[in-house]
This record gives structure tokens, C-alpha cells and sequence, in this order.
């Protein structure tokens, strides 16, 4: 087989692409996923990362969120978590989880976010889907 013959066939082999997701893979269309089907399967997703922000100050707080969202954007993950707790029940005082909220608002590469069902912390933790790197 010549040196063509296996560009050829490495090519009809990248024209169809596949995400691997843990649980299943997605065949895709073309190079790109839409929209819609990206979201669809975000939601669903697990998170790729969490960090707990527990005991932390607010500067500390803000600068381990700013280095985990960067690695995150770096490493390609898609979808995190962050676990900011619920406050102080007295008070009803949330510091972290304002903190956080303020963090993703003024985050250029934080997309669509909301608090984590009941089971996986409820107001106290907060997923992320970062946008896609295409769409920066």
C-alpha cells in the first residue's frame, strides 16, 4: 500500500467524528456539533471537575475559581462544578455562593450555569458548562 492509498483511507476514517462521552458516544455529523445537541448532552453530562471552595476566604475563593476555570478551559473539559455551601443558616449569609455567582457573571468562557439538583448539593454548589472553544 502506497504512502496515498493510506492518506485516502485515514481521511474517509476522519470525516466522521466521534465525541466519547464516559457513558456513550456520539456520532457527530461533519466536524461540528450543534447547539442544540451540545447543550441537550451537557445537561445530562456529569461534571468533568469540582472544586470545594469550603474554608476559604473571598480572595481566596476568587483566585482558586479564576486558576480552576483556566485549567479547566485547558484541559478541554466541558461541563463543572463548584461547591460553594450554603451560608450560615443564622444569617442566611452566602458569601462564597454570592462570590461564585459574581465569579461566572464576569467569566468570558463560563456559559450557561444553575445550582445542582438536591442530590448533588442543591444551593450549595453550582454547575458550570464552559463555552465552546469554537464559539470564542
Amino acid at each position: 500500500m502506497d504512502f496515498g492509498s493510506i492518506l485516502d483511507k485515514w481521511e474517509k476514517k476522519s470525516s466522521q467524528n466521534v465525541v466519547k462521552d464516559k457513558d456513550k458516544e456520539i456520532i457527530l455529523s461533519g466536524d461540528k456539533e450543534g447547539k442544540k445537541e451540545r447543550r441537550s448532552r451537557l445537561l445530562k453530562k456529569k461534571p468533568d471537575a469540582v472544586i470545594d471552595l469550603h474554608g476559604l476566604t473571598q480572595e481566596e475563593a476568587w483566585i482558586s475559581l479564576d486558576v480552576f476555570f483556566g485549567n479547566s478551559l485547558k484541559t478541554g473539559f466541558e461541563k463543572i462544578q463548584v461547591i460553594h455551601g450554603k451560608g450560615d443558616p443564622p444569617n442566611n449569609e452566602a458569601v462564597l455562593r454570592l462570590l461564585t455567582k459574581r465569579f461566572i457573571e464576569n467569566c468570558r468562557f463560563a456559559g450557561e450555569s444553575a445550582y445542582c439538583s438536591a442530590k448533588e448539593g442543591g444551593t450549595g454548589a453550582t454547575w458550570v458548562i464552559l463555552k465552546n472553544h469554537l464559539s470564542r
